[in-house]
C-alpha cells in the first residue's frame, strides 16, 4: 500500500478545491496514474478521486409528507397510482419503497407474479413532473376526523420528499449462472440453463465502495452525487459485512459493505432514478450514486489506483445454490475478464453482461469531477466512519 508519509486534510484539499487549485481525477484515470506514479507520487498530485455506479438498487425509497386535508386525516394507508405506501409513521407521512409493486398491475393479471409499474416508477413519474393519483385512508379520531383523501398531486405539491435508501452502492457482488435445466429469472436478470450466460453488478474500478476497501473516507456525513443531486451518507447501510473475505490489496472478493443514503428527491433528476421492471423479479429502482474520495495518502491513493484486473468476485449458481442457501463458489473471476465480454466457468466459455451501466458509471465520476473543480462541490468529513473489518 506504501508508506503513509504523505499526509493531507480535508480542511487543505477544500481549501484547494476553493481555491480552483485542487487535482481531481476519476478512478479510472487514477489507476493509470498510481501505475505511473506509485501511490507516494500519486498522493502528492492528486486531491480528489471521484467514482460512480447506475445500476438497479433495489432496497430504496422516499418519504413523503403528502399534506393535509380539510377536516385534517392520519393517513393510515397510502396508495401512489395504486402503489401502496407505507403509512404507519404519522398523521400524513408514508414511505414508499421501490420495489412495492401497484396492486391493479394488469400484466400481474395475465402472468401472476409479474409486475411492470411499482414504487420505482412512480419516483421516476413524479420527478418528469407527472401527475400521480394519491389515495389515502384513515380510522377517524378526534383530531383526525377524515377518513378518505383522494386527489392528483405532482412531486411540486407534496410538502416534502426525502429519498432514502437503505441499501446502496453495494461493494462488490456475485456473478450469477445458472446450472439448472431451465430459465430463471431473478434480480440479476435472467439465466439460461446449463450456464450458457453470466450477469454481474458492479462498476469494478469506478465503483465507489471499491475505491475506499476499508472505509478509510465514507461514513456518516460524507457528501455525494445522489440522483443527479447532491446527497449525504447516513450510516452503513442493511446487509453491510466488512468481514466478508478479502485479497491482499484490501478488496473484498465477496458482497460486503454498503451505504444508507438519502438527499432531497426535489433536488434530483429523472436521468439518474429509473423506474425498473425485470422480468420474473418485480420492479425496483436504478439509482445514480457518486462518492469522491480525498487522497489524504499514500494509502488511499494506493486503493483508489485498484484497477479492474485486480478486483475479483465469485461465479454463484443462482439455479440451485443460492435460493437453497448453499455457499458454493464455481470459480473466481477479475471485472476486467467480466468486462470483456466472456469468461471461463468449468473449462466452458461464458458471454457475460453487466446489469450496471458502465457508461453512465463513467459520466457520474466526469460529473461530480465537474463539480469538485469548479468549486461548487466541497467535501465533508464524517462524523463516523463505516464500520470496518472487526470493528
Amino acid at each position: 500500500m506504501g508508506n503513509a508519509a504523505i499526509s493531507k486534510t480535508y480542511a487543505e484539499i477544500n481549501a484547494r478545491i476553493k481555491s480552483g487549485e485542487a487535482v481531481v481525477v476519476t478512478a479510472e484515470e487514477m489507476v493509470d496514474i498510481v501505475r505511473k506514479e506509485g501511490p507516494e507520487g500519486a498522493a502528492v498530485k492528486v486531491d480528489v478521486v471521484t467514482t460512480g455506479t447506475f445500476a438497479p438498487m433495489c432496497s430504496s425509497g422516499v418519504f413523503f409528507n403528502i399534506g393535509q386535508t380539510v377536516p385534517t386525516i392520519k393517513a393510515s394507508k397510502v396508495w401512489f397510482n395504486k402503489v401502496p405506501a407505507y403509512g404507519g409513521i404519522a398523521a400524513v407521512d408514508a414511505y414508499l419503497g421501490a420495489t412495492e409493486p401497484a396492486e391493479d398491475d394488469p400484466l400481474n393479471k395475465i402472468y401472476p407474479g409479474e409486475f411492470r409499474y411499482g414504487g420505482g416508477h412512480v419516483i421516476e413519474d413524479l420527478l418528469r413532473g407527472k401527475s400521480v393519483f394519491l389515495e389515502a385512508k384513515g380510522y377517524g379520531t378526534d383530531c383526525y376526523a377524515s377518513r378518505k383523501m383522494k386527489k392528483e398531486i405532482t412531486l411540486k405539491d407534496l410538502p416534502y420528499a426525502l429519498l432514502c435508501n437503505p441499501r446502496n452502492g453495494y461493494q462488490n457482488y456475485n456473478c450469477a449462472v445458472n446450472f439448472s435445466d431451465k430459465v430463471v429469472h431473478t434480480y440479476m436478470g435472467m439465466l439460461k440453463p446449463k450456464c450458457k450466460n453470466a450477469n454481474f453488478c458492479s462498476a469494478g474500478e469506478l465503483s465507489p465502495l471499491f475505491n475506499d476497501p476499508l472505509y478509510r473516507t465514507i461514513g456518516i456525513g460524507t457528501r455525494i452525487f445522489l440522483g443527479g443531486g447532491i446527497g449525504y451518507v447516513t450510516w452503513h447501510g442493511t446487509q453491510h459485512n466488512p468481514n466478508a473475505a478479502r485479497a491482499a490489496n484490501g478488496t473484498p472478493t465477496r458482497p460486503a459493505g454498503t451505504m444508507m443514503v438519502q438527499g432531497d428527491l426535489k433536488q434530483m433528476s429523472h436521468r439518474w432514478l429509473k423506474g425498473l421492471s425485470l422480468l420474473g423479479y418485480g420492479c425496483s429502482l436504478a439509482v445514480g450514486l457518486g462518492v469522491p474520495i480525498p487522497v489524504l495518502n499514500a494509502e488511499i491513493a494506493a486503493c483508489t489506483g485498484v484497477g479492474d484486473d485486480e478486483l475479483f468476485t465469485q461465479v454463484v449458481d443462482y439455479g440451485y445454490d443460492y435460493t437453497n442457501g448453499i455457499a458454493r463458489t464455481y470459480g473466481e473471476v477479475s471485472y476486467a475478464d467480466l468486462k470483456s465480454g466472456t469468461i471461463v466457468v468449468n473449462g466452458q466459455s461464458v458471454p457475460t453482461a453487466p446489469l450496471s451501466s458502465i457508461s453512465k458509471a463513467r459520466e457520474i465520476a466526469q460529473t461530480l469531477k465537474d463539480w469538485i473543480a469548479s468549486g461548487s462541490f466541497m467535501l465533508h468529513e464524517p462524523a463516523m466512519k463505516l464500520p470496518g473489518p472487526d470493528s
